[in-house]
């Protein structure tokens, strides 16, 4: 029997405070009611009578254009990120047109008391594994102690919270949470894969390979090219196909990926239909590259679908590690030296915003001069803070002009660098008190960026500065960034809708020497990681507004990065045979995709014309 998540259940009349109001739900949101009931049969953005078959065959979305390894909870060797997404089932699954809320998929019910001290899932019987195996309380308590202590530094620093795991019986496990874990807290659990504990009996959890992985979800891997191709196909015998969070989803016969390290050589495959969707990041190729017979035919269309998520916090990150880069006005004279508004004018044909803050696009940024709640909260570290936190509106950086020099940004930087005692030389180098030379290393594995940050490092040789972009191989740059052997890093985080314990990862101290972390920047102070607390810890969606506005003043004023743009939607080019929801996901564009179908007519019609084969 399960409950609506705000219909609580007194387990004794007398019972000791620690048992007196325990919620047993189908579903669990970190504030605010569920939208769906536990007797729901889909998610409104399905679609319960889509076709099934066929094949969603796309570009590599993320991150490296390679991969190496098929472990994707480790930080060895470049991981296909595909294998998460179709591969595992987790207790719980998000519901795209709500902000925080999770439905049971593995777990059939959620139990937590309202100190959030505890939270117990209740798991369904015939929940198995691909080998048929069923899944257990002993699978959970193996995950998380696994990803807890030998996991991708992601993830150690989200389980930071957990105190204990422990499997009450066999489909009953229970974690123990630590004070202040945060409302938030259940659902990040909720989201994790559940992992097989027999499979690693034989397989090393920490390592990189190519084995494949034994998982839950609705899809088996058919087809590894490496590094070019990953396929995946429908288990026939999937447990979950008819439970409502799947229903109308899954649609596809196969997903199929293309990895491409040239991405031009990847939009010409694209025209000549060798894949069927791509997400296009280039506004230059979005605005003159789909010309192509099949564009103008109307065989491939161009779709601006709007997102409702924060933009990514995507950016030029500083690495505070190294020496030169520990002085704030190195950074802020590196920040004037890139021109946003030649960049989006030039080479973006103007269809960008510049990204100011770090939770861009919503409620949670900061903007102004501080006031109400969120000074409330900047107050209780005034003495820690300088004093423009609370009398200067939250940063935004310089805009300039729309010119290859903007020679009012270039005169502030450079006289940013004199009052940091980097000093130009008479062979144009600057040089400090010591005589060592200001260089800096920039690496990235994508080509594409090259026109944008050539004329960034261009500028900052025209201050003196010896700074160097390099373009290397993807695996190099993987390593590298390990072990934070870079000086500037180009990288775009996900933004989650309601930020908790991940922030950790991102912007905490105990990451900023973990190799591998997210924490690019290296940022370790005391105030930052007491309001990512605050964040973590709220009680509701006011709290976590005015913590996160703090948070976002906060790691503004230290400059730890140079924003860079967003688009609030996704450019999307398909060929015309897929169909979508009347109502698409609202909070994730890419898991959103899971719910389109394969259209059979328009496919054949395409056949017919001679533009596509039939491998689809």
């Amino acid at each position: 029997m399960t409950f609506d998540i705000r219909a609580t259940m007194f387990l004794l009349a007398f019972a000791t405070p620690s048992l007196a109001e325990v919620t047993i739900s189908h579903g669990y949101s970190a504030f605010g009611d569920l939208k769906y009931e536990a007797d729901f049969t889909h998610f409104d953005y399905a679609n319960p009578d889509a076709p099934q078959g066929g094949t969603m065959s796309q570009r590599h979305l993320y991150g490296t254009p390679t991969f190496n390894n098929l472990n994707t909870f480790t930080i060895k060797g470049d991981s296909a990120p595909e294998v998460g997404q179709h591969m595992y089932d987790s207790l719980m699954v998000h519901a795209y047109d709500e902000p925080d809320a999770l439905y049971g998929l593995i777990a059939e019910t959620i139990e937590y008391p309202d100190d959030l001290s505890y939270v117990i899932f209740n798991i369904r019987p015939h929940a198995r594994f691909h080998d048929g195996i069923q899944i257990t309380a002993q699978d959970v308590v193996f995950t998380i102690n696994a990803l807890k202590t030998e996991g991708h530094p992601f993830y150690r620093n989200l389980l930071s919270d957990v105190i204990t795991v422990t499997a009450e019986t066999d489909l009953r496990v229970r974690i123990d949470l630590a004070p202040g874990a945060g409302s938030a807290f259940p659902g990040d659990i909720g989201e994790l894969p559940v992992l097989p504990a027999h499979f690693y009996d034989d397989t090393p959890f920490d390592e990189s390979w190519m084995t494949v992985p034994l998982a839950s979800g609705p899809y088996l891997l058919d087809t590894i090219d490496a590094p070019r191709t990953i396929k995946f196909c429908k288990d026939p015998d999937y447990w979950a196909d008819d439970l409502p969070v799947n229903v109308g989803k899954n649609n596809f016969d196969c997903y199929a990926y293309e990895y491409f390290a040239d991405d031009t050589v990847g939009l010409e495959a694209f025209a000549a239909g060798e894949y069927l969707m791509r997400v296009e990041y280039r506004s230059a190729a979005w605005a003159t590259a789909y010309d192509f017979p099949a564009a103008q035919r109307d065989w491939v269309q161009q779709l601006l679908l709007p997102d409702a998520r924060p933009a990514n916090a995507q950016g030029i990150w500083f690495n505070l590690r190294k020496p030169a880069l520990q002085d704030v006005r190195v950074r802020q004279a590196l920040e004037y030296a890139f021109n946003f508004e030649w960049t989006n004018e030039t080479l973006f044909y103007g269809t960008y915003s510049r990204n100011d803050s770090f939770f861009e696009n919503t409620e949670m940024e900061a903007t102004g001069i501080a006031k109400d709640a969120e000074l409330a909260v900047l107050e209780e570290f005034r003495d820690q803070l300088p004093s423009e936190v609370f009398t200067e509106p939250a940063y935004i950086p310089y805009a300039g002009v729309a010119s290859p020099r903007d020679r009012t940004a270039m005169r502030k930087a450079s006289q940013l660098l004199d009052d940091a005692g980097w000093i130009v030389g008479d062979d144009g180098k600057r040089r400090n008190a010591a005589g060592e030379v200001l260089s800096l290393d920039f690496p990235d594995s994508s080509r594409s960026l090259e026109r944008v940050m050539l004329p960034f490092t261009e500028n900052l040789n025209s201050l003196g500065i010896d700074a160097t972009f390099d373009v290397i191989d993807p695996s190099a740059w993987t390593e590298r960034r390990q072990v934070f052997d870079f000086d500037l890093s180009s990288t775009a985080w996900q933004v989650n809708v309601t930020p908790g314990a991940e922030l950790r990862a991102f912007y905490g101290s105990d990451a900023a020497w973990s190799e591998g972390s997210n924490n690019l920047s290296g940022i370790a102070d005391p105030v930052v990681d007491a309001l990512i607390e605050r964040a973590v810890s709220a009680k509701n969606r006011d709290e976590l507004i005015a913590a996160t506005r703090a948070l976002d003043r906060v790691l503004r004023s230290k400059h730890i990065w140079i924003g860079n743009w967003h688009l609030g939607a996704h450019r999307v080019a398909v060929w015309d045979v897929f169909g979508m929801p009347d109502q698409p996901a609202k909070y994730d564009f890419n898991r959103g995709v899971d719910f389109w179908w394969f259209d059979r007519e328009k496919y054949q019609a395409l056949i017919d014309a001679g533009a596509l084969s039939d491998d689809f």
